[in-house]
């Protein structure tokens, strides 16, 4: 997998689009790809801002939950259970 436009795929996290996700992670953009500019991994970047329909299609499709962010070594679960959102806990709890 490429990091191709990872920082396209990124910002649609960011911003809810689904569907730009799924073109990118068809198109083998890597979603556990942590760029040097943001040091953090989508998933996560999901997990801040809530986004439970996309943090899903993440985990479906390849992202680890386990990775640990290069700047603050937080990983999916530490960052939901900082947010206190108990359906995003649950979520990862069944990809441990």
């Amino acid at each position: 997998m490429s990091a191709g436009d990872w920082k396209e795929m990124f910002a649609a996290c960011q911003s809810g689009d689904l569907e730009l996700i799924k073109y990118h992670i068809k198109n083998e953009i890597d979603p556990n790809y942590q760029h040097p500019e943001f040091l953090t991994t989508p998933l996560n970047e999901s997990i801040r801002l809530k986004q439970l329909d996309i943090i899903t299609y993440l985990l479906e499709n390849g992202a680890d939950p386990s990775i640990k962010e290069a700047w603050t070594g937080e990983t999916a679960m530490s960052v939901a259970e900082k947010i206190k959102d108990k359906a995003i806990i649950q979520l990862l709890k069944s990809y441990s």
